[in-house]
This record gives structure tokens, C-alpha cells and sequence, in this order.
């Protein structure tokens, strides 16, 4: 893998951080966003795809922040992202279990463009998904 792939999801996941989702010139046209876990598993393609996914994952919650942990070279197509999630849910005002907190992203990157973003709300199932330890 090259540094300049860690160095594009390092990129677009600081703006996310930031709550900016507004630029998408990382992303493959027809990019798919796979959420493996967590209350709503699908898949979504393209930007519009997934601005509508992620809004119905969203729905319930509030105040949300994503907080990066790690970012790991898998291979010459793959970034891992350790993050964590910080949620309250908008009705109880509750926060997400623990065990819910601590999620990865592997992030699929062909010719500079992101393809496919696989989302994992549970990181020990991604882990091993992979075939990885923590």
C-alpha cells in the first residue's frame, strides 16, 4: 500500500471529524457503503445511496462525534480505521453501549478513488473478520 492511500482516508476521515461531509472528490461514482452490524445492516451504492443510509443509521441518535483511533495499511487496496462513536440517542438521551462503541471501517481505494467503505459498529467482528488482532 502507499502512504499516499493512508494519507487520502486520513484526509477525508479529518473532515468527517470535523462534521464536514461536504466534498466527495475521493469517491468513485459508484462507491457502495456495506454496513456489516449494528441496528441497520445494508448496503448502499453511490453518494445519494449512502447520504440516505447513513441518515437512517443516524436517525435515532444525537450529539454523534467519531473519534479515530488508528489507521492501518492492510494492503495495496485497503485502509483499516479504528474509531470510536459517540451517540446518545435522541429520545432517552442515553448513550450507545459500550460494546457498540469501538468500530472499524475498511476503506477500498482503486486508482486514488474510494470503491467501497465496509462499516463495523462491533471492531472485535471486524478484527476478525480480518483475521486481525487489536
Amino acid at each position: 500500500m502507499t502512504d499516499s492511500n493512508v494519507e487520502l482516508v486520513r484526509s477525508i476521515y479529518a473532515d468527517f471529524e470535523r462534521g464536514d461531509f461536504s466534498r466527495a472528490d475521493w469517491a468513485d461514482p459508484q462507491i457502495e457503503y456495506v454496513v456489516m452490524d449494528g441496528p441497520s445492516p445494508g448496503t448502499f451504492t453511490g453518494l445519494t445511496g449512502i447520504a440516505t443510509g447513513v441518515r437512517e443509521i443516524l436517525s435515532p441518535w444525537k450529539d454523534l462525534q467519531d473519534v479515530i483511533d488508528e489507521y492501518r495499511e492492510l494492503d495495496d487496496e485497503r485502509v483499516l480505521v479504528l474509531l470510536r462513536h459517540d451517540l446518545r440517542g435522541k429520545t432517552s438521551g442515553l448513550g450507545l453501549d459500550a460494546s457498540w462503541t469501538r468500530g472499524a471501517e475498511i476503506v477500498h481505494i482503486k486508482q486514488g478513488r474510494v470503491t467501497r467503505i465496509v462499516k463495523y459498529f462491533d471492531r472485535d467482528r471486524a478484527l476478525a473478520d480480518l483475521g486481525l488482532e487489536e
